[in-house]
């Protein structure tokens, strides 16, 4: 057996972070991980076939420059030296907190947000500092106080679990008194009304992330990407792996990042099945917070969680249950297409009635 002393304590004391659970395709209504229910774009399709038929014995580009450059034009920054690309938006974050926060330095995140934050801190050796939500799911002013050793805030907008956002003008207020880098993590960002890209450009301690895991319907690809000030795309590439993205990969994103239209519509369809989804949980009992991304948050007022969520798996529906101690649990049901969704909501009928 290996000796526990081997590793470093941070290490040995880390609880690891757990994603969803993924079952065999096709037993499951999977509506647990906010996965996209639909395809990606032919184009996208045809890109993945035309690059495996590439060079595979060959390295990709190490900067994904194609890439970089399609995104550039489809978000309308300056050009392709705004953008990092990376595997999956979970490695950019890895790479902003490792590039950002050195071990025993801090790191705020809102409460309950997304886990992977303090994972990330803990992996590095930082310490990670959490100020909460209120009822309402408003950020407090507190987010932005002065605090010694503070190198880096996360913010992820939409949130998850409650797809609640915070607006454009208040994370200007929370940058200008913050002072270190403020890192809008905006994975669900196209399913909301409005985004920060346009703020990276306007103020030098705002970042955003992006996937192309939830809009695009890409999960299985692993890329996401940066969009900061050129120095900062120049500093954080020294520290990625030397070919972080694969050929395929970067053929998928740059073509996936051509195709506005697709995106538009498949962002609409999802849009409006949330609402239905929304309303109709709501006649069943369920709290359910206005959401502004591709899943919704819900509470029942009577039935425990955790049993609507066996039940729902007996039946061979995922959902999220996620509890967060004294801030309670609740479930966090992806949209999924209308025909999962009619289906959980004829299930939780019957099981609610």
């Amino acid at each position: 057996m290996v000796n526990r002393k081997m590793y470093r304590p941070a290490v040995t004391a880390l609880a690891g972070y757990v994603p969803g659970e993924q079952p065999p395709p096709g037993k499951y209504i999977k509506l647990n991980t906010n996965e996209n229910p639909y395809p990606p774009p032919r184009e996208v399709v045809d890109a993945i076939k035309q690059a495996a038929e590439g060079p595979l014995n060959r390295y990709p580009d190490p900067i994904a420059n194609a890439f970089r450059i399609a995104a550039a034009e489809a978000l309308g920054l300056p050009g392709p030296e705004w953008v990092l690309a990376g595997n999956g938006s979970d490695e950019i974050l890895t790479l902003l907190v490792r590039g950002f926060v050195g071990e025993g330095e801090k790191l705020r995140i809102p409460f309950p947000s997304y886990v992977l934050y303090r994972t990330l801190a803990d992996i590095q050796g930082a310490v990670w500092e959490q100020v909460s939500f209120n009822d309402q799911w408003e950020l407090p002013a507190e987010f932005s106080d002065a605090a010694g050793n503070l190198k880096l805030a996360l913010l992820p907008n939409p949130n998850s679990p409650s797809g609640t956002v915070v607006s454009r003008s208040q994370i200007v207020e929370l940058s200008d008194r913050l002072e270190c880098p403020l890192v809008v993590d905006e994975a669900y960002a196209d399913f909301a009304d409005e985004n920060c890209v346009s703020l990276v450009l306007e103020h030098d301690n705002i970042l955003v992330t992006r996937t192309l895991s939830k809009s695009y319907g890409l999960a299985g690809i692993r890329f996401g990407f940066l969009i900061a000030k050129p120095e900062v795309v120049a500093e954080l590439s020294k520290i990625k792996d030397s070919y972080n993205c694969d050929a395929i990969s970067i053929a998928a994103a740059t073509a996936a990042m051509k195709c506005s239209g697709w995106l538009a519509e498949n962002c609409r369809k999802i849009i409006a099945t949330r609402t239905r989804m929304s309303v109709e949980l709501e006649k069943l009992g369920f709290l359910v917070t206005p959401s502004h991304a591709n899943f919704v948050w819900c509470r029942h007022q009577q039935i425990r969680h955790a049993e609507i969520y066996e039940f729902l798996k007996s039946q061979q529906v995922l959902v999220r249950l996620m509890d967060f101690g004294e801030s309670g649990d609740g479930l966090r049901i992806s949209v999924g297409t209308d025909q999962q969704v009619d289906a959980v909501l004829h299930l939780l009928k019957s099981y609610l009635s």
